[in-house]
Order: C-alpha cells, then structure tokens, then sequence
C-alpha cells in the first residue's frame, strides 16, 4: 500500500512537473519575409494557436511574441499559405511565406448580381472579365496576393475646400492677427501622392501650413506648469530680402506611451462599395493592425463599420485579445453605399457608453469621404460633429484613397469634433502617424488652442500670416472661451510663420493710398508708444477636460534678427515657399525649386526617418514635371 501510494505520490510530482514545464513561458521574435522576393511582409499575423494571443508584424516585417513552451505559432497573410511551427524555446524565428497559387474564394457583393462562378480562374479573367468592367463593389479575394483592379473610375471627383491666400495687412490698422492652431498634415501626404503619380497637385490640395506642420521640429519642452511652450526666430525673408520672417513654434508636453491614459477607441471604418480599392480598405486595415500592435492591457477598442447602414462587429475589447481584435479587422470585406452620418453616429454612442473618465476617449474614422446617404453635406456633417463633441469624445479623421477623395469634408469633420486629420498613402505613413507619433495623434494635452499676435506698428509697417486661411479667428474669438480652435497632442510641434515688411520698405502688395479727407496722426500714436518690441504672441488653450482657457505671453524684441537661420527655420521656409510655388503664389517673390532644395539641404539637421529628404526628392520630381 506504501509502495503504491509513494508510486501515486511521484506520478502527481511528475504531472506537476510537466505541466509546469509545459506552462512556461518563452519569447519568440523575428521577421516575415515573402518567399518570393525574400522582401518584409508587413502587417502579417502571428498568433499563439487556439488562442486570442497575437501581434502583427510591424513597418519592418518584424515582430515579437510571448507564448507558452511548445506551443505552435501561425503565421499567415492575405494571399500567402499560412505556416504553423512549434516553438520548445526562446528563439529567432524568421518565416518565409510563400505566396498562393490559386483563387480560393472570389465573392462579390454590391453593385451588379455577377454570380460566383463567373469569376473563378485566373487573375486576368477576375481583374477584366466584362463582369467587372466599371464600377463594381464588394470584391473579396482570398487565397492570391496581386492587385486586381477591384473599383474602376475614369472620372476624377476628388472635391477640396476653395480659399484665397492671406493678403499683407497694415499694422497700424489692423495690429491684431487671430487664428486657431492648426496641428493637421493632411495636406502634405496627400500631395506627395499626387506627385509621386507624375501628377502637379491642385491648387486647394496645398495647405502650407500643413505641409509644414508635417515635419517635426526641435523645440524644447515646456518645464513649467502650462502644457505647451512657444519659442520664435526671426530671419530674412528668403524669396523677397528686404522683408523679414518671424517664426512662432508651440510644443506641447511629451507623454512616454507608457503614462498615457488609459483609452477607449472606437474605430469607425468606411466598407462602402468606394472603398474596393488596394490603397482603401486593404490599406485601412494594415494600418490599423498597426495601431492594434501597440495597445495596452488597460487599453479598450471597438469597431463599428458602414455602407448602405452601419453596424457593430467589435463590442468593446482589451487591449491584450489583439487576435479578437485582427481577426474582426481581416474579416471586413466593402461593398453597398456610405451612410457615414449613421456611421458616425453609432460609433460615438459606443464610444460614449463605454466613456472612461479621466481617460482617452476617442473615435479614428477610416474613409476616402465619399458620403451619400443620410447626413452627407458638409453642414449636416458639421452640426452632427459639433453637437457630439460635447460628449468629451475626440475624433481622428484618417483619410484614404485616389480619384473621389473628398479632402473638404474630412477637413471639417476633424476641425469641428476636436481632433486631427491625417492622409494615409502607403503603410510607411500609417505607421508615422499610428506609431511614431501614437501620442500626439491620439492624446490631446491641450484644446482650442488659439493665437492672437499684435504688431507694433513703429517696426511692422505690414504683416502676412503664410496659410491657415481656413482657421482664421476674429480678434473678439481670442478672449471668447466658447469659440472653437485647434487641438495639441503630446509632444507635438506646430508652426506658424508671418513675413514683415519693415517700416521704411514699401508695400507693393496691395498698400493704400493716403486718405483725402482725413488726416493721419500716425506720429502722434507712435510717440505713444517707446517699446522696442517687434510683436507679441499670446496663446490660449484649455485644458482636455476643463472649459475655462489659460493665456501665455512672449514678446518678440525688434533686434533680435539672425543673418543664420537654424536648421529648423532653413527647412521651414524651403517647405513655405516649395507651397507657394505649388500655389503659384501671389507672394512667392523670387521662389525657385532650385533655391527650395538649397535651403532644405541647411535643414537637415536630424532626419532620423528619412522624411526631409524626401522632402527634396519630391522637390526635385516636380522640377523635372515643369521642364
């Protein structure tokens, strides 16, 4: 009996022995590589099998996981054949997709009643058989990794908000200038698509002061009790010399990743029959996955889509099942209208419902803008947004796609539901946008930021505020707390810059003639005033939860002038006036592409990711389009 027990006794010792071995935990990590090409495969899927455990390869193809000891790993990709291994300890582990063969699945939905069988056989017939010619909707295609033309436009109805340039002004008669700040990029990634197509971007396509703010800057942080800090420079003007260039920078509190509050995202995403393209739906959700790779545990998401409705597929979800969450993103297929009104509806009902006080709540709407049914006007849009944002729900407007991009209504639904907008135009962008700059995209340190600057009119004879037409402010609205304004995310940097005609330089610019039946006492008013400032900025901002602004002030002395510009500021005006030549600006003076790469190439001080030289190279491409 002793004997049978003792033997009893070392079975149960040896069972917990083994299930302990079993229940150890190793690290797996690597990268995923087409077979083909042995190129990265990113956004691939890499999950602990039978499991929610998962992760998605990043911008680089590589990713990492820890799963139980002698688990097996799969490993899998649209249009690839998916791979399963068995792990027994930590390792590097880098998988070799190889690509499909053979259409499993085509499925269309949508536009047309094309059947099934039809459509099987081989690339070509799917991408264009007679069935397919046109507009067509809805296409899914499983088990192949090359592009089909799955939504065929010859019409171009990309639709952009119209605005005239900012004109010099007087500074003895208009001394205040007033506007919102302005922390979208949208403008640049959407151009550098355009050009990068061997296209010249339409005149409304350019916002300078996005193409600026694209870029970040090296401003230092604030260190007392206000989240943001400004910093100015001034300089020559470097496309009309005898005016000067005042820079205004903001920077606004960094936040590491791992201290931001906890968030509650909704992601709201466009599966209307516009979106059957490679760089829409397929695009929105790389992307995504993306953003899913670096959620947090105390992190919550949702997902709500719309077509010819809108709909639920994700109630709110931990950050940690991103599996779940992947496994929602791949089965999302496009086809039928946009009712996006309904869409942005339901998703801030979620988002309200699950509203986490003190935290981050917010909605990333995915779309190329194409609204048709329900609320689609730009107005109708613009009341719906500005009555839901009374919720404390932010909104992030991503936008996606060629050919119908409706760039004007996405400008408004960001600027009106407290939030940025962004365009993605290759996964590199989303993941600058969804990665790189994760805080400053999605957590806001500061609300309805506004900038009021006064010009002292005996070293300003006039001003001109270079691009934020659409955020200009009457000087009442600085002092008015219930006017709306920009938004600031952690750590981001945002620019403004305004070109000075000194008193003494004549303004050819659009001056008036002296008055005839009035006479001036500009001395008179003048002697009033001894200081030897420039100018004076002042910032107003609220903090995210509170309804009450807090006001910042910093003088500009009249002598404080570089003959050499920094870095920052070199690189700033090359993209200015690289704007106004895309504008053909009234005010590009003596602007050359030639003079744009010279003064960015002293800009390029840090460029850790590349992106200013890019910058040059597109410089370069269009100067190549003119000749």
């Amino acid at each position: 009996m002793k004997t049978r027990m003792k033997k009893m006794n070392l079975m149960l010792l040896f069972t917990a022995f083994s299930a302990g071995i079993m229940a150890q935990e190793i690290n797996v990590h690597g990268t995923v590589f087409s077979k083909t090409d042995h190129q990265p495969i990113i956004g691939a899927s890499v999950s602990e099998k039978g499991t929610t455990n998962g992760v998605v390869s990043d911008v680089n193809g590589q990713y990492k996981i820890r799963v139980k000891k002698n688990k097996k790993l799969e490993f899998s990709y649209i249009g690839f054949v998916k791979q399963t291994i068995k792990v027994k300890s930590d390792t590097l582990l880098n998988i070799y997709l190889e690509e499909a063969k053979t259409l499993d699945e085509v499925v269309v939905i949508g536009y047309g009643t094309t059947e099934k069988k039809d459509l099987t056989g081989s690339v070509a017939t799917v991408g264009y058989n007679n069935a397919l010619s046109g507009k067509v909707a809805g296409i899914r295609i499983r088990g192949y990794s090359s592009f089909v033309p799955q939504y065929y436009s010859t019409t171009n109805t990309e639709e952009y908000g119209k605005f005239s340039e900012n004109r010099f002004k007087s500074a003895k008669d208009e001394p205040l200038s007033t506007f919102s700040l302005d922390v979208d990029a949208a403008s640049y990634s959407n151009i550098r698509r355009m050009i990068n197509n061997g296209q010249k971007p339409e005149k409304d396509a350019v916002r300078v002061e996005e193409m600026i703010n694209y870029f970040s800057y090296n401003y230092s942080q604030p260190t007392g009790e206000h989240p943001v800090n400004i910093l100015t420079e001034t300089t020559t003007c470097p496309w009309q010399t005898k005016h000067q260039l005042v820079r205004i920078g903001v920077k606004a509190k960094e936040i590491p990743s791992e201290n931001l509050p906890v968030s509650n995202f909704v992601f709201l995403l466009d599966v209307s029959g516009s979106m059957n393209q490679a760089n829409k739906l397929p695009l929105v959700k790389s992307s995504i996955k993306l953003l899913v790779n670096n959620l947090r545990e105390k992190d919550r998401v949702a997902i709500v889509v719309y077509a010819g409705a809108a709909g639920v597929v994700l109630e709110s979800t931990k950050g940690t099942d991103k599996q779940k969450i992947i496994e929602a993103i791949d089965n999302l297929q496009a086809g039928g209208s946009t009712a996006g009104g309904a869409g942005i509806q339901l998703a801030y009902k979620i988002a309200e419902k699950n509203l986490i006080k003190e935290g981050n709540n917010r909605i990333i709407l995915c779309t190329d803008g194409d609204f048709n049914v329900g609320v689609s006007d730009e107005k109708g849009l613009e009341n719906l947004v500005e009555e839901k944002r009374k919720s404390g729900v932010f909104l992030t407007v991503l936008g996606y796609g060629m050919g119908n991009y409706k760039d004007n209504k996405l400008q408004i639904l960001a600027e009106k539901g407290n939030g940025n907008h962004a365009y993605i135009d290759n996964l590199q962008e989303a993941n600058k946008v969804l990665v790189n700059e994760f805080g400053s995209t999605m957590y806001t340190v500061a609300k309805d930021v506004k900038i009021q600057v006064e010009f002292n009119p005996k070293y300003v004879n006039a001003y001109r505020l270079v691009g934020y037409e659409s955020r200009l402010l009457n000087k009442e609205d600085f002092n008015d707390d219930t006017k709306d304004a920009g938004e600031l995310g952690s750590g981001h940097t945002v620019t403004a810059i305004y070109e000075i005609i000194p008193v003494g330089v004549e303004n050819t610019y659009g001056g008036v003639d002296k008055l005839k039946y009035q006479k001036e006492s500009s001395k008179e008013k003048l002697d009033l005033n001894n200081s030897n400032e420039l100018l004076t900025v002042k910032l107003r901002y609220k903090k995210p939860n509170e309804n009450t602004s807090e006001k910042l002030e910093l003088p500009v002395m009249a002598n404080v002038s570089k003959t050499n510009a920094s870095a920052d500021l070199n690189f700033q005006m090359a993209v200015a006036m690289f704007g106004q030549l895309l504008r053909n600006s009234d005010f590009k003076g003596d602007a050359t592409y030639d003079k744009v790469i010279e003064l960015a190439k002293k800009g390029l001080d840090e460029d850790k990711y590349g992106y200013r030289r890019e910058f040059i190279r597109l410089v370069e491409s269009v100067s190549q389009l003119e000749k």
